[in-house]
């Protein structure tokens, strides 16, 4: 059975990461910071890092979650991946802000990736010691 739910789970991360991408593009445009520069003003650098930081959690949370899906359940990854999409989003908005609004989506995003990479593990190790 192939895990459509993980599927579409996976689209909709790679949705926020292109998101990520419009925001750049625009706070580029609005505060004139022509690439490859990064600095140059706060709201612009957070919105940077925004990006960067989803960046930096895709090879986290997408192997992990098609392990969890091929070794637990579909359902079980599908829905650890919608937690991590809202806890993106979470954190996307609050940064925006300021800094030190970030915490919370953050806490959120992370956990899913590591339930989702301890149900995969577990997963895993039940197969290998079934055999």
């Amino acid at each position: 059975m192939m895990p459509n739910l993980t599927a579409l789970a996976s689209l909709l991360i790679l949705a926020v990461y292109v998101w990520t991408i419009g925001l750049v593009g625009n706070a580029r445009r609005r505060f004139g910071i022509e690439a490859p520069a990064c600095t140059g003003q706060p709201e612009f650098e957070r919105i940077f890092r925004v990006q960067m930081n989803m960046l930096e959690w895709l090879p986290l949370v997408l192997p992990a979650m098609w392990l969890a899906a091929v070794y637990v359940s579909d359902v079980f990854a599908s829905a650890l991946g919608l937690v991590f999409v809202g806890g993106r989003i979470t954190y996307i908005l609050a940064y925006r802000q300021s800094a030190e609004k970030r915490t919370a989506g953050f806490l959120v995003q992370a956990g899913a990736v590591f339930l989702l990479w301890i149900g995969a593990l577990v997963g895993i190790l039940r197969v290998i010691v079934a055999h």
